[in-house]
């Protein structure tokens, strides 16, 4: 197949549509996690539909001092990888096109929930973002969008933006794709240095920490839950590892740390152990919290968390995050 390169919106919407348009939204500089969004906007779309991806470096969401000027722009090498993972047109406008006559004066507005973590970072980056959102859903006109999971607030914005002012599209989560060594697939990832590569893995092994330890403490409470009698549940906690003969499951799958003040417990040791690298991590946050609003959570929390974290390593910022479920919902 052939990708159509297409800069305008005439262009776009002169294309005749049969199926489904599925459109991916990037920022460019497209790697193998962009082109598993691609790959499952293909599948979205159908056979007859058609996948769309943008291709949009978009100024209103770059605060004062961010990397707007060094942003790369790699077209060409974005319009191959979009062509082989399965893409019909890239939609690439200029700032003109997307923004006729300047900086838009009314804008969508994030909201509290835009406020928090990568919005207390990065102030007015969130109202940029859902602004060229909500433009990019009114140009290319698709039936679903594919977001990627790495950006979890981002993704539940626009969900709640999609849901509040009553966009009519599907809006699809794809998991994060992860480097062999678990880093998060990201542009910036270019930017770091061997070593800084290196620090930067904590990113990633402190949500496997923490992940891990909340994975023990729910086998815990399940196998507390499952075991009748004393003797069977010292049995139990032994079998999984836990050499207290003598204890109560009940008592042990309460004890403190457990729950989200264990996982952020975890997580935070290797962060910690990160700051005293040469080079260093820096922290931004480290968060665990309710994907609906990305409040933090409290110990008595059940269903579906977000552990989230943001650091600098050198003069890159990188994020990255972990679903989790706590309770009776796991």
């Amino acid at each position: 197949m052939s990708t159509a390169l297409l800069s305008t919106a005439d262009e776009l919407h002169a294309r005749v549509r049969h199926g489904r348009r599925a459109v991916v939204m990037t920022m460019g500089a497209l790697h193998e996690g962009h082109a598993t969004l691609i790959r499952a906007a293909r599948e979205a779309a159908g056979p007859d539909g058609e996948v769309v991806v943008t291709v949009f470096v978009n100024p209103l969401q770059f605060g004062a001092g961010e990397d707007l000027d060094r942003y790369p722009r790699t077209l060409d090498a974005d319009l191959k990888l979009a062509e082989q993972a399965g893409a019909d047109a890239v939609f690439a406008p200029s700032v003109d096109e997307v923004y006729p006559g300047g900086e838009p004066q009314v804008r969508v507005s994030a909201g509290p929930m835009g406020e928090r973590l990568e919005g207390a970072s990065r102030p007015g980056h969130f109202d940029g973002m859902l602004t060229v959102v909500a433009k990019l859903l009114h140009l290319t006109r698709p039936d679903a969008a594919l977001f990627g999971q790495k950006d979890a607030q981002q993704l539940a914005l626009i969900r709640r933006m999609v849901r509040d002012l009553n966009f009519g599209v599907e809006i699809v989560a794809v998991p994060t794709v992860r480097e062999e060594d678990g880093l998060a697939l990201s542009s910036r990832n270019r930017y770091l240095s061997p070593g800084e590569r290196r620090t930067a893995l904590a990113l990633s092994g402190a949500l496997f920490a923490g992940r891990d330890r909340h994975a023990a403490q729910e086998a815990l409470r399940a196998r507390a839950r499952e075991v009748p009698s004393t003797q069977a549940r010292a049995e139990a906690l032994s079998a999984i590892g836990e050499s207290r003969a003598a204890a109560d499951a009940h008592a042990v799958a309460t004890a403190a740390p457990g729950g989200p003040a264990a996982v952020r417990a975890a997580a935070r040791q290797v962060l910690d152990e990160a700051a005293r690298f040469d080079p260093p991590l820096r922290l931004d946050y480290l968060a665990l919290v309710d994907p609906a609003d990305f409040t933090e959570i409290g110990d008595d929390f059940t269903g579906e968390a977000v552990l989230a974290v943001a650091a600098r390593v050198g003069t890159t910022r990188l994020i990255d995050n972990l679903p989790l479920t706590f309770g009776a919902a796991s």
